[in-house]
């Protein structure tokens, strides 16, 4: 049989390929065979591309465990705010975007630091002094809190304030109107609708039937542009952590259009308000695109982030004695859920940033399988920021998937360490974000970044767990190895994804999704820039580059 590719002279490490191996072999989207280049070149037939890797370094495309493509392909049309801090440089690139942005639509910025301005929290008065006569919204590099100008929170009817509910809050200032700062989906959504997408980019949005053709295209225009920036990053598969009945209809009308530049896992997100009867809103879904989009899986909140005091601990917050803040969804609820969707054979993934909320969601898992039965079920727990050392050992033996993201420690990833470490308390960081912790556990480790959160390039995201620094010399080291790392993003995003007959690893018959690297994996311990995407390959199509 001959190969529709051949990539020749190229590096394979131990990890995924046995010595010697320098070539590959792809035929109709699978990888058809590996050895020398003397072996494959057998397979070179007269209509074979022929690429010579001129001894770059070969390995399984990246899998992105964590990460939100609507949100995150709304972003690349606002201004990435993650490297401004003080007043001056923040008004200049306002100013600068605005200008570049012409008209009256809202200004969106993204990224944005706690500490911007400095100890004081953003509002509505300081960003009036740069914007005031368009809306203007920040939105916090964890997408957990915004921040808005008065013309914003006029247009969004919030001005007085809002009642959301319990987990969301319209934060009022002294004088009796909203202060700017946004806590949360619900209150953040109000300002976020009066963008072009209407909030059909937030966390929980519902099909509402207003949606018209002209929203179609533009979203689905959204999502491919979302899609091609994970290609020039060289991730083949993603899990899209907010996924709903809208998202899963563009993404099978890319996907049946030959038009997605890369595998969609998609979780129906669902919140306290929908209760175990929400479950059945992924029948809303439609059917699956086998190979390229999978549903199956749902996504709960338990808690929110340190930032915003929503984090939800099993001791009190140093700053506020008494104060542990509240599950977003009640425990017996959330409980319920999970044993309905176990009892389903859906795959469970959850949001848990304070230790409180780790516990909260072990407990619910245990449930599942007290009820149900154990089975291979893989529920994951998203972020893992605090876990106490009792919890740590709960997760290996509910076959709990760690999916986690090295982009996300305070002092990572150009993050300030204040105010974060501080709110957390001095008594979670020594089992903070633990990676080597969870693998000395042999607990299965998924990396990812959470994007926009955070930047989208595994590289990067290797290079800060390569290069993490423990806040005070005598906290645990949780770096993890190069390979650790390499395998957290292939094989460990693939068992994850209950994909681990079909990628993450180099095998005859498995997906032909690679990614070949331009430079030193090894360099990453030492300089970001010490390697680079040079060729993305999804079903044997080239997604990304030139060679």
């Amino acid at each position: 049989m001959t190969a529709d590719l051949v990539i020749l002279n190229a590096r394979l490490r131990p990890l995924f390929a046995v010595p010697g191996t320098t070539a590959i072999a792809v035929a109709d989207g699978v990888i058809l065979a590996l050895g020398d280049d003397s072996a494959i070149r057998a397979y070179i037939g007269p209509a074979t591309r022929v690429i010579d890797a001129a001894g770059r370094e070969l390995m399984p495309g990246f899998i992105e465990s964590h990460l939100h493509l609507m949100m995150g392909g709304a972003s690349l049309s606002m201004l990435n705010m993650g490297e401004l801090f003080g007043f001056d440089p923040v008004r200049d690139a306002l100013l600068d975007f605005a200008t570049r942005q012409p008209g009256n639509d809202i200004l969106f910025g993204y990224a944005v630091n706690y500490v911007i301005f400095g100890e004081e929290r953003p509002d509505r008065h300081i960003l009036d002094r740069i914007v005031s006569d368009r809306p203007l919204c920040l939105i916090a590099t964890d997408l957990h809190c915004a921040w808005a100008n008065t013309k914003a929170l006029e247009l969004a009817g919030i001005l007085n304030g809002a009642d959301l509910g319990p987990g969301s809050e319209v934060v009022m200032g002294a004088d009796g109107l909203a202060s700017g700062e946004l806590r949360e989906f619900a209150a953040m959504n109000r300002v976020k609708m009066l963008s072009r997408l209407q909030g059909r980019d937030a966390m929980d949005y519902r099909m509402t039937g207003a949606e018209g053709e002209g929203a179609r295209d533009h979203d689905r225009a959204v999502i491919r542009a979302a899609g091609d920036y994970c290609a020039c990053h060289g991730i083949t598969r993603a899990v899209n952590m907010d996924g709903n009945a809208w998202q899963a209809g563009l993404m099978r009308d890319l996907a049946l259009a030959g038009e997605m530049p890369v595998r969609v896992s998609l979780p129906l997100m669902l919140e306290a308000k929908d209760g175990v009867g929400g479950i059945d809103l992924l029948d809303e879904f439609g059917p699956e695109v086998p190979g390229w989009l999978s549903f199956a899986r749902i996504k709960l909140f338990m808690d929110g982030v340190f930032d915003t005091w929503t984090a939800l601990t099993v001791t009190d917050y140093p700053d506020r004695p008494g104060f542990r803040s509240e599950p977003l969804i009640p425990l017996d609820q959330f409980n319920a859920i999970c044993v309905e969707a176990d009892r389903r054979g859906l795959q469970i993934t959850t949001h848990a940033v304070g230790d409180g909320a780790v516990r909260a969601v072990i407990d619910g898992y245990e449930a599942a399988r007290a009820a149900n039965g154990p089975r291979d079920a893989r529920h994951r727990i998203e972020h893992i920021d605090t876990i106490t050392p009792a919890d740590l050992d709960r997760l290996g033996p509910l076959g709990i998937t760690a999916s986690m993201q090295p982009v996300h420690p305070p002092g990572s990833a150009g993050l300030p360490l204040e105010p974060t470490i501080t709110i957390m308390g001095a008594a979670r960081w020594p089992t903070a974000f633990p990676w080597a912790m969870v693998l000395a556990r042999d607990v299965p480790l998924a990396f990812g970044t959470d994007w926009p959160v955070s930047p989208l390039s595994p590289l990067y995201a290797i290079h800060c767990a390569l290069t993490r620094k423990p806040w005070r010399a005598d906290l645990p080291d949780q770096r993890v190895s190069l390979d650790d790392c390499l395998a957290a993003y292939t094989t460990g995003g693939a068992h994850a994804d209950f994909a681990e007959n079909r990628a993450g690893r180099l095998v005859p018959g498995f997906d032909a999704d690679l990614v070949l690297i331009d430079g030193s994996l090894e360099g990453l311990a030492d300089s970001e820039t010490a390697a680079s995407v040079a060729l993305t390959i999804c079903a044997g199509k080239i997604t990304y580059g030139a060679l």
